[in-house]
């Protein structure tokens, strides 16, 4: 176990880091989670930290409500699911005092986080932040509570629904003016297409807003859509990256160029499968890709397009070669023109 000799500097830049389930899954991992703040830390950064519940429990309250209730009450249910974070803050917060490093957890509510009264799927409306100031003004690391806040009308507690903690960690760093929010997780960043499905994935340097929020709302899957909204809002630089490695990730931020083809997102549900090529040009070479696809075997259609993204419909069956098919005709194309 390490132990930080803290120094408290005025003014120090804040960094927000956001931990998701996998990477605080168990106690083993939150220490390296301590560890890694504390480095952080010994750069001369301040330090707000927004963690997920640990591993699947998230999964397991929602199992523990279904078995003692056929139609589980919205609020309750917010009061449930909201209890996976506090476990993990909490151990987070014990870890680092143990390494010397001066620490305070908060739930959403004392963080000041507030929301509208949609329990499941709030929405942020403003961070006040008082007590997080002032934590950090104090020289502590200030950990937080993800994916819930509380409605200030009501004073109830409320969730924010899938990706709430990405969510939480980017509003923070809007707030408290931070020079960046870093989206730990268990994959190394954005890629050009879903790695599992495409061995030739490319890792992305950097993706500017519109089109990591394309890629995002066509089903990604690494940034939740309404995070990438609030950091392109509130010009909040994120980097996504590994918590298991030191490596540089995926940055999302305003000064970098939109590119001709960017990546590859799809998802399927009952309703069938969606592929969605997103890159500036995606919309003029549409009708040329569904004929390369046609020639290829494999049955599409034309569901949608905007200036940053088309979409097509394809057979569940046939996503695993469609992507990876699209994947080396618009990344060869990219390399030639």
């Amino acid at each position: 176990m390490r132990t930080a000799t803290i120094q408290t500097v005025p003014d120090m830049p804040v960094v927000v880091q956001k931990y998701g389930g996998t990477s605080v899954a168990d106690p083993s991992r939150i220490k390296a989670v301590a560890d890694r703040v504390v480095s952080t830390r010994e750069q001369g950064n301040d330090l707000v930290v927004v963690v997920s519940a640990m591993g699947q429990t998230t999964n397991s309250l929602l199992e523990l409500a279904a078995e003692v209730s056929t139609a589980p009450h919205s609020r309750e249910m917010d009061m449930l699911l909201t209890a996976g974070e506090r476990i993990s803050m909490a151990l987070l917060a014990m870890a680092l005092n143990d390494r010397g490093v001066p620490a305070v957890s908060y739930t959403g509510s004392q963080a000041g986080i507030l929301t509208d009264s949609a329990h499941g799927s709030a929405r942020i409306t403003e961070i006040t932040g008082e007590r997080v100031r002032a934590s950090l003004d104090a020289g502590k690391v200030v950990i937080v509570a993800g994916f819930q806040g509380v409605d200030p009308a009501s004073k109830e507690v409320t969730t924010l629904g899938r990706g709430g903690s990405d969510t939480t960690a980017v509003a923070l760093a809007g707030t408290l003016g931070a020079v960046s929010c870093e989206i730990l997780t268990d994959v190394k960043g954005v890629f050009t297409a879903d790695p599992s499905l495409v061995d030739d994935a490319r890792l992305l340097a950097d993706v500017e807003y519109e089109q990591m929020l394309a890629l995002a709302e066509a089903g990604a899957g690494v940034l939740m859509p309404h995070s990438v909204e609030f950091a392109r809002d509130h010009q909040v630089p994120v980097h996504v990256r590994s918590s298991f490695t030191d490596a540089d990730g995926t940055w999302v931020r305003p000064d970098v160029s939109t590119r001709p083809f960017v990546g590859i997102a799809h998802r399927v549900d009952p309703d069938g499968a969606v592929l969605t090529v997103v890159g500036s040009r995606a919309h003029e070479s549409a009708n040329d890709e569904m004929v390369a696809l046609h020639d290829a075997g494999i049955v599409t259609a034309l569901i949608g397009s905007n200036e940053q993204s088309v979409s097509f419909s394809v057979d569940p069956e046939q996503i695993g070669a469609a992507v990876p098919f699209l994947h080396t005709r618009l990344f060869q194309m990219e390399a030639t023109t």
